[in-house]
């Protein structure tokens, strides 16, 4: 990805960083961060990161709650797989994977709700508890509502 991105690292130490990248790339064991108002250059690696989500605006919106759901009807033909994740903080996220076809460290997944602020995230594997995929994805959420609500 070689345009300028507009992204929130979440690391696994539970902190974030928000900012602009032109260098992310799923090869390179590190990309660079610029955050607002300032000249300076954070390095990320991905062996720290939980996820790195690339959002439409870094304020993203506080008061907004995302759900986490898939949408109804056959979005498989037209968004692809339906992936759901489980991340070892307890975070869960559902979206599609045109084909999924992880790359070593993680993959790329679309976001479900077409409402949320993030646009796409990379999921990096060594972060997450379970992936659910295709029928999977949907019992995943299932079941991990049920443990919610009990």
């Amino acid at each position: 990805m070689s345009e300028t991105n507009k992204v929130v690292a979440h690391f696994l130490d539970g902190s974030v960083l928000k900012g602009t990248t032109w260098d992310f790339s799923l090869g390179r064991p590190a990309f660079h961060v610029s955050q607002p108002g300032s000249d300076d250059l954070q390095i990320v690696r991905f062996e720290l990161l939980k996820a790195v989500f690339f959002v439409k605006e870094l304020a993203g919106h506080r008061e907004r709650r995302d759900f986490p759901r898939f949408e109804r009807g056959n979005t498989e033909k037209t968004k692809g797989t339906k992936v759901s994740v489980l991340f070892r903080d307890g975070e869960l996220l559902c979206g599609y994977a045109p084909a999924f076809a992880p790359a070593p460290a993680g993959f790329i997944l679309s976001i479900a709700d077409p409402r949320s602020n993030n646009l796409r995230v990379y999921v990096l594997f060594h972060a997450t508890k379970e992936i659910g995929v295709g029928p999977e994805a949907e019992a995943l959420v299932r079941r991990l509502r049920r443990t919610k609500a009990a």
